[in-house]
């Protein structure tokens, strides 16, 4: 039945010609007698972060002893896992449930006159469906593309907004501004509802502080200021959170992880401060360590990692973190690389080659009709490089060649589309499901 419906859900247009309107998407909620409106609805907004804050903070709230459910996107290999209960996918029933109820809803109002939904409005409705079901204390809810006229801001009253890093990404729909792309994003303030933002990037912050001071909302600004490095062991990155008795340690090796920890520990700090709950530091810091995020630089083998990064954003702080760890062991990095063609990739590329000490370069095209060719990036690759640059038409045979031809010293890295780290876990799921069967056949000989 799941596999029936991601099939179903598969062959709605990611992009349809006419979208409903969020007072269509109201109407749509009406329907289903607006769950949205009984929840503690955190709403979470931003460029890059997005789904490490979420997860951080459905961890501290699941370590305080709340029920949280957790709406994230995309997903990496099935639908799934765009629906969290306490942090992990909700069980094959609840899903299939949901998806029976929205289908009945979708065929209900296109029968009335509205636009069939899209995918991601598909998949909104099956989240709420399920917190109708639930009932959890809290509800963490990630936008897709914006925030103003993102799906998920058909939401009235969230109880918190967070704004994390903002940087330039999907311009033909934002604006072509970091200003133009943060007005989106504070696109999701509510009137009197408190925001904690990152304020890293001064223009943006700018835009946010404006749109809270206009709606008078309480701000709790986050920066580098706000927390001290103390140190990294055994893939942990210890942080002070300064103002603060409390030292986290971040279950990542990337420096951007700092931030967003400090983001997630500041929310749960604003819950406490406006009475939506009561989370002590202990939470905070057992919530924090214990997050798991697959796919944002995730170790799947001994010196092997796997990033989202996706967007210019997103490929400098790679970068950062990837150049700090190749000076750490003193040896070049190993490079794997696949992007969408609607991508910057020209800035993503200068990113990568201007910064780091590349041994190795693979190019892997994707099994998505959005996939750049390989052949092309390759291309891109060679005129700033002069180590191997070698192109492949899935992915499969790339991450053969990536693990065959990586250096033993320095670590490797898996980046530039979620599509790509998404295909590459399930390759990895797969490995895994044969080196299992085979040690229960060799369990069963003896």
């Amino acid at each position: 039945m799941v596999k029936e419906a991601e099939r179903y859900l598969n062959e709605i247009p990611l992009w349809a010609s006419k979208k409903n309107s969020l007072e269509a998407v109201r109407d749509f909620l009406r329907e289903l007698k607006e769950p949205d409106e009984s929840m503690k609805i955190i709403h979470v907004a931003g460029t890059n972060g997005k789904g490490s804050v979420c997860a951080y903070l459905t961890s501290i709230l699941t370590e305080a002893g709340y029920g949280v459910r957790t709406f994230i996107s995309p997903h990496l290999i099935n639908t799934k896992e765009r629906f969290l209960a306490e942090g992990k996918p909700v069980e094959d029933q609840v899903f299939c449930q949901a998806f029976d109820r929205v289908r009945e809803l979708a065929d209900t109002m296109t029968a009335r006159g509205y636009h069939p939904p899209t995918y991601f409005e598909f998949l909104f409705y099956m989240f709420m469906v399920i917190c109708q079901q639930d009932r959890p204390d809290f509800v963490v809810l990630e936008t897709g593309l914006g925030g103003l006229l993102d799906t998920t801001n058909v939401v009235r009253h969230p109880v918190l907004t967070v704004i994390t890093s903002i940087s330039m990404d999907h311009m033909g729909y934002l604006g072509d501004t970091v200003e133009k792309i943060a007005a989106q994003k504070a696109g999701i303030l509510k009137k009197g509802v408190p925001v904690v933002y990152d304020r890293s990037c001064l223009k943006a912050s700018a835009i946010v502080e404006e749109k809270a001071r206009e709606l008078g909302c309480r701000t709790y600004p986050v920066s580098e200021q706000d927390f001290r490095f103390l140190g990294r062991h055994g893939g942990y990155t210890e942080i002070g959170v300064q103002g603060a008795d409390l030292e986290i340690r971040i279950p990542s090796a990337a420096d951007y992880q700092m931030i967003n920890g400090t983001l997630a520990a500041a929310a749960a700090a604003a819950l406490g401060d406006i009475g939506a709950g009561e989370i002590r530091a202990e939470h905070i810091k057992r919530g924090v360590e214990n997050t798991f995020w697959p796919g944002r630089m995730e170790e799947v083998l001994p010196g092997v990692f796997l990033d989202g990064a996706h967007n210019q954003g997103g490929m400098e702080a790679l970068a950062r973190a990837a150049e700090r760890m190749g000076r750490e062991a003193n040896a070049p990095v190993s490079l794997m690389f696949g992007v969408v063609s609607d991508k910057e990739y020209h800035k993503m590329i200068e990113e990568l080659c201007g910064r780091l000490p590349i041994s190795h370069v693979t190019i892997a095209r994707m099994d998505t009709e959005r996939s750049m060719e390989a052949k092309e990036l390759a291309k891109e690759f060679k005129k700033k490089l002069s180590c191997p640059v070698e192109a492949f038409d899935t992915v499969k045979e790339a991450w053969e060649h990536f693990l065959e031809t990586k250096g033993q010293e320095g670590p490797a890295f898996c980046a530039g589309s979620l599509y790509l780290v998404g295909e590459v876990k399930a390759l990895l799921a797969a490995d895994y499901g044969r080196e299992g069967q085979a040690r229960e056949e060799e369990h069963d000989r003896f």
